[in-house]
């Protein structure tokens, strides 16, 4: 028989690095979901992403149970690598900060697909170029067409 479904809650979390304190305490303990439980599953299945902030759904059930999935990095951040930013600009239509190519485009395309609304990997690269301007990111060249 199915659990009931009592809510979920929606975290980005450093992979490796959750611990009690806030953000993440607070906003389970109010849900009565056992802290350092999540804390040790999440730590466990993320110790290949340390470090990379990681968008997790967190689904809890009346019995105070829980399940989560863990999503892969946000397509900013991801762009934020390949640039080799600490941040994007302040004024992305007027001061661009730096460039990246389509390839680079492509890559967190594939990697994001799962997670990305669109059907196909050249409506992706679409998605994260947008992303990248709206960031202050320009890509270079011209769109590579099939």
């Amino acid at each position: 028989m199915a659990k009931e479904i009592a809510g979920q809650l929606k975290l980005q979390i450093k992979g490796g690095a959750a611990n009690p304190s806030p953000p993440v305490g607070p906003a389970l303990g109010s849900k009565g979901i056992n802290i350092m439980e999540f804390c040790k599953q999440f730590n466990a299945r993320t110790q290949d992403k340390a470090g990379k902030i990681l968008p997790v759904v967190i689904t809890y059930y009346a019995d105070k149970s829980f399940d989560f999935i863990v999503k892969n990095p946000p397509v900013a951040i991801q762009l934020l690598e390949a640039a080799k930013l600490k941040g994007g600009s302040a004024e992305p239509n007027r001061k661009k900060v730096s460039e990246i190519t389509w390839e680079q485009v492509k890559a967190i395309a594939e990697d994001k697909m799962a997670d990305l609304n669109c059907f196909t990997v050249e409506s992706a690269m679409k998605m994260v170029a947008g992303t990248a301007r709206s960031m202050g990111i320009t890509v270079n060249g011209a769109f590579p067409v099939k």
